[in-house]
């Protein structure tokens, strides 16, 4: 099973695995986040990144999820990324993650697709449905 590590602003991360945990009754196995405040400086949180991949990494690769493209979150994931290995996606959301959550058995190019797609079929116009 691929790992998910999340790195987001604060605590978003951390919501958003304790919102998946409501939604499926359990936590989750292989699943971790690391939460980046604004004194943090990404560089120094890089040793304790790579740790957490570890965690979560049972020798078939690690998918990290992160909140906005360019900010020291995604910034940080970026150095953990070893293609094929390590592979992340950006604008995580709910939907992304339960996505992640179902198809991380499914290998690494199937969940990069069916999680990016899971976040943005999540979004849609409620009076249009």
């Amino acid at each position: 099973m691929i790992g998910i590590l999340l790195i987001t602003h604060g605590s978003y991360g951390e919501a958003l695995i304790q919102n998946a945990c409501h939604v499926l009754n359990k936590r989750p196995q292989q699943l971790n986040q690391l939460g980046v405040s604004a004194q943090d400086d990404p560089l120094d949180l890089l040793p304790l990144a790579r740790e957490m991949l570890k965690l979560v990494d049972n020798g078939e690769g690690v998918l990290v999820l992160t909140d906005i493209f360019g900010a020291s979150p995604a910034n940080l994931a970026l150095k953990l990324l070893e293609p094929g290995r390590v592979e992340g996606l950006t604008g995580i959301n709910l939907p992304m993650l339960m996505r992640a959550l179902t198809y991380r058995d499914k290998g690494m190019e199937t969940l990069l697709v069916k999680a990016r797609d899971g976040g943005r079929d999540g979004i849609f116009n409620m009076r249009e449905h």
